[in-house]
């Protein structure tokens, strides 16, 4: 049995890619300046020492080409991962992964499987220019035949990256860029949960708040800051976006009656609409409040700085507790 070691969250990923080129050969990495360079965030690094130029591959500057490519290789019976640098330089690259990568196995009958896993840092408070700080998921979340998972610790990047990359659906990943410094254990022997299975944080009575990425160690901050105030608030971790795991939600607002969903993306089209009302039709006369949404606002992501006011922070997930308490 081995012992958890402490990782940040950008190593448990880069740790989980060497796992699953260790047990399979025909993984292979492929990205802008992800082999000799590691990446921008440096999740790669080493990788191309120990795995050789053939296993990561450094691409040209052209996201299309990336994920055209991998398409190919899939289809040849290779498992490509593919980095995209930032998330807002994805839509190049939204035609192959959206019609294409997507619909293949269903436009085959199910003949042919597309094993390709797309990693996406996302996110915004990294004080970037424009174009670095998107969150995208709902784009993707609309289009069938994508899974889509988002850890937010180093456990579940560990873990979450090695399943993604073993699924035989294509599997988008978004890591949230500003964590990837957060440490946490990291057990290495444990195989991890369900990645496609939402996860109860923190217990709760009195409200749930659900958020991901980005936004989970906001959400139990909030619900800390909660609790001083005689408040019981259960936090779930959504982990996987598509699908989502309705009847963990389900089950939580019965026994808590109230639910604010957290989010980074805005808040006009986001995830959060679909959630709130897909559990208003599952859980209407468990309802003592509306489900609630918190998330950015319906403009382009803005300049750094400005960025703290654009995403949501506590106070604004605090503020939607005491309206949903209001009720």
């Amino acid at each position: 049995m081995t012992e958890p070691t402490t990782l940040t969250l950008g190593r448990a990923v880069n740790s989980g890619l060497r796992r699953a080129m260790e047990e399979d050969p025909k993984v292979l990495l492929m990205g802008e300046d992800i082999g000799s360079l590691g990446g921008v965030y440096r999740v790669t690094e080493g990788l191309k020492k120990d795995f050789g130029a053939h296993r990561v591959l450094d691409t040209p500057l052209g996201e299309a080409g990336i994920v055209g490519t991998a398409v190919g290789l899939a289809l040849r019976g290779y498992r490509p991962v593919c980095e995209i640098q930032f998330d807002g330089f994805t839509f190049p690259a939204f035609n192959q992964i959206t019609t294409q990568l997507a619909k293949m196995h269903n436009r085959t009958a199910g003949d042919v499987s597309v094993p390709v896993t797309i990693r996406i840092p996302y996110g915004g408070l990294i004080g970037s220019v424009e174009h670095h700080s998107e969150s995208p998921e709902a784009y993707f979340a609309h289009t069938a035949g994508l899974r889509i998972l988002t850890p937010s610790s180093p456990q579940d990047a560990y873990w979450m990256t090695q399943q993604a990359i073993a699924c035989e659906d294509p599997v988008i990943v978004l890591e949230p860029k500003r964590r990837y410094w957060l440490k946490g254990e990291v057990d290495t022997g444990r195989p991890g949960t369900d990645p496609f299975s939402a996860q109860v944080l923190r217990p709760g009575e009195d409200a749930t708040v659900v958020a991901w990425g980005p936004l989970v160690p906001v959400a139990l901050a909030a619900a800390e800051a909660a609790a001083e105030d005689g408040r019981s608030v259960e936090v779930i971790d959504l982990r996987s976006l598509s699908p989502v795991d309705f009847d963990t939600l389900e089950d939580s607002v019965r026994r808590t009656g109230r639910m604010v969903i957290a989010h980074e993306a805005p808040t006009f089209g986001g995830l959060g609409g679909e959630i709130a009302a897909r559990l208003t039709e599952r859980a209407f006369y468990a309802l003592e409040a509306p489900v609630l949404r918190v998330g950015a606002f319906h403009l382009p992501y803005p300049v750094a700085a400005v960025e703290d006011q654009y995403v949501p922070d506590l106070d604004r997930i605090l503020e939607a507790l005491d309206r949903s308490f209001a009720y």
